[in-house]
């Protein structure tokens, strides 16, 4: 494949939304200037399950400033309600505890907020279920897992090789339900326009304008050039803003009930523990045959996890361990339960970030039992080509990330025997993990370059930035396809009144919006020649890249961690983090060492903090904010570090990059967890790691 002539791809070129950002003149959803706008309050079920039997809105609709108050009875009803996440005020039906029952529009949010809490709902209220376990009965197979992976697959004779096999483990890990949380709240602002061309416009912080337009067009009897949806800056997502959620279509239902007036709505943090996805918790069983020399024969990965009831979704936690390391004997299965809770989505590196902790903990275990170190352990099983398919790497370099970790991370410094370094009163250990995330490239993006004059060009496209810098990777791209100085290019993105784009997710943003960039550059060249008269302009789509076909794309790292135990309170800290990425060429170094930090970051929270408790009786999210949501905090981050392998991928696409948005979660919770192994000699297998669960272990090694 011609890649791209890199000029200002590969610079840390500073952010151009930076200084909007810092002066606060960027305008998040909430934020558009709108005349004289309303405001939503949502209403939410206090029951798991059950159905609506009365309610009483008097006192509500009386209170000064209330414009209307909505219920099921009287919301204006949906063209389609197929889908019952957003199948919002569509009936009295509840299927689990937060749902949307109700709004009360206000002129202020107060006003709104003080009317909601006069509004009376009665229930038939029904015992509902929301509790995962592994021996249910009732687990069923799903028809695939996300995005569409094959739901099970069975090579060999499993069972005969793990019999025979001379080593073995066979372990259990759990994960818990656990929040996205991005600094910005899930926040639509609606007008409707019942004479406009446009009848539904949103102002909406989503990862997907274009999703957004045509998932919401046919629920509201539109289509999509009736819907206009803007975002030119999102406050995060890590997946939770990848779809629409309920918020988006209550916004439209109030809005329609106002024409003409906009309507705020913004969930509160507590609102989005029920409202926005959340990661579905998982039990998994890994079970691993080898050689007395650690050369694997066999891997089994038995995935039990959750959804909801109304709305199936399927995470494919166990599809890296297909392609991870060799294995002659491979077998991995997703079971679900469909249960009375709110509906999962994606969470960053769903599936590929539950699934590698629980594979990477279990090499861990199995480096320990054949004797090997860790690191050794996985050099060892690195197959030549992809075990799932058969199919060539495009480029494999995962035992380069090891040995260049280990090397800065001064691995050699590790304890041989768990538990016996110890510094002062802390226990100290190095931990090590594999990471790996598919590369992904979705087609259905579109990008029209326009010549302004005087050297000037403007590139339209409805891509998506979420803090992830698409406003200054995306403008290098550009500017290289056209031989152009960045800053004579002007990029518009976040409105879906541009050329179409895909969603900001799995990884595959800039891969699939920056190769429809350089189609429609080339497809300008090829009408315009290189002197074209201004206004001159050009549309084209993603052009395919069959150079990728034959081979077996994904990006690889290496994570490495240092945990200090407090050897009487099992207080654990973090104090060494360092991860290596092979990802294919890094259009920003900038904003990719951002990218891989944050992943980082919320690996450590993941495996030191994050655990939605959901209370078994009531379905209620207890600890629904962040007082008692815990998340890593600048003192848990000290010294944090990523770096990368200098190349490029020439199957992936013109920019010879891969996606980097995920990997740098994947994996990095199971490094902190095996480093604790090797603090203490403890195992943990459920997260998170608190100190409950290392005292026992620590006063067996006391003694």
């Amino acid at each position: 494949m011609t890649t791209l002539r890199p000029r200002a791809v590969g610079t840390p070129m500073e952010r151009l939304d930076g200084p909007a950002k810092v002066t606060g003149t960027a305008r998040y959803a909430f934020e558009h200037p709108v005349e004289n706008p309303l405001y939503v309050h949502p209403l939410q079920a206090t029951v798991a399950r059950g159905r609506v039997t009365a309610v009483d809105t008097e006192a509500a609709e009386a209170s000064p400033g209330v414009a209307c108050v909505l219920t099921h009875r009287d919301a204006p009803r949906l063209a389609d309600t197929g889908d019952l996440e957003l199948a919002v005020l569509q009936s009295g039906r509840v299927a689990f505890r937060g749902q949307f029952v109700g709004a009360v529009v206000a002129k202020s949010p107060e006003t709104a907020r003080y009317a909601a809490s006069l509004v009376r709902f009665a229930y038939e209220e029904e015992q509902p279920d929301v509790e995962l376990r592994a021996d249910r009965d009732d687990l069923y197979t799903p028809d695939s897992v996300n995005p569409g992976f094959t739901t099970d697959t069975d090579e060999g004779d499993v069972d005969g090789a793990l019999a025979a096999a001379p080593v073995s483990v066979d372990v259990t890990y759990t994960t818990p339900m656990e929040h996205n949380n991005p600094m910005e709240p899930h926040t639509t602002v609606a007008v409707w326009r019942p004479d406009g061309d446009v009848r539904l416009l949103l102002y909406a912080s989503t990862q997907s304008v274009h999703g957004v337009r045509r998932t919401l067009a046919p629920l509201f009897g539109l289509g999509d050039d009736q819907v206009r949806v803007v975002s030119p800056h999102v406050g995060g997502g890590f997946g939770s803003k990848g779809m629409p959620h309920a918020h988006d279509v209550l916004a439209g239902l109030c809005a329609r009930v106002v024409p003409g007036r906009p309507v705020k709505l913004a969930l509160t943090r507590q609102q989005m523990f029920t409202l926005a996805g959340h990661r579905t918790p998982t039990v998994q069983r890994l079970r691993l045959g080898a050689a007395a020399d650690g050369r694997m024969g066999a891997v089994c990965h038995e995935v039990v996890e959750r959804t909801s009831r109304i709305k199936e979704f399927a995470e494919q936690t166990a599809t890296a361990t297909r392609m991870m390391y060799s294995a002659p004997h491979r077998r991995t299965t997703h079971r679900l339960a469909a249960l009375d809770v709110p509906v999962p989505s994606w969470m960053r590196a769903p599936g590929e970030c539950p699934g590698v902790f629980a594979l990477e903990c279990a090499m861990d275990e199995l480096a320990a039992v054949c004797g090997l170190d860790p690191i050794e352990l996985r050099v060892r099983n690195d197959p030549p080509q992809d075990p799932e398919t058969g199919r060539p790497w495009s480029g494999r370099k995962l035992v380069e990330c090891l040995r260049e970790g280990a090397r800065r991370f001064r691995w050699h410094e590790r304890p041989a025997a768990p538990g016996t370094r110890r510094e002062g009163g802390e226990l100290v250990g190095l931990g090590v993990a594999s990471a790996t995330y598919p590369y992904y490239e979705m087609p259905g993006s579109e990008a029209l370059v326009r010549y302004d004059g005087e050297d000037r060009w403007t590139v339209r496209i409805g891509a998506a930035d979420l803090g992830t810098g698409t406003w200054t990777t995306l403008t290098q791209i550009a500017a290289d396809a056209l031989e152009a100085a960045p800053a004579d290019v002007t990029l518009l993105i976040g409105d879906s009144a541009l050329p179409t784009a895909t969603v900001a997710g799995g990884s595959a943003g800039l891969a699939s919006w920056g190769s429809t960039v350089i189609g429609a550059v080339r497809a300008f060249r090829a009408k315009y020649g290189a002197d074209p008269d201004p206004g001159s302009e050009a549309r084209a789509g993603m052009p395919e890249h069959p150079d990728g076909k034959g081979y077996a794309m994904h990006s690889f790292g290496a994570h490495f961690a240092e945990a200090r135990v407090d050897a009487d309170t099992g207080e654990i800290r973090v104090p060494r983090m360092l991860g290596v990425f092979s990802a294919g060429r890094i259009v920003n170094p900038r904003t990719a060492r951002s990218q891989f930090l944050g992943g980082m970051t919320m690996g450590l929270s993941m495996a030191l903090h994050e655990h939605t408790v959901m209370d078994p009786r009531t379905g209620h999210v207890v600890n629904g904010d962040f007082a008692d949501y815990h998340i890593a905090a600048h003192a848990d981050v000290r010294d944090m570090d990523a770096t990368w392998l200098d190349e490029e991928d020439t199957c992936a696409n013109p920019m010879g990059a891969r996606g980097i948005g995920e990997i740098g979660i994947v994996g990095a919770p199971a490094a902190v967890i095996n480093a604790i192994f090797n603090a203490t000699g403890v195992r943990v297998r459920d997260l998170p790691a608190t100190p409950d669960k290392l005292l026992e272990g620590l006063d067996a090694l006391r003694s």
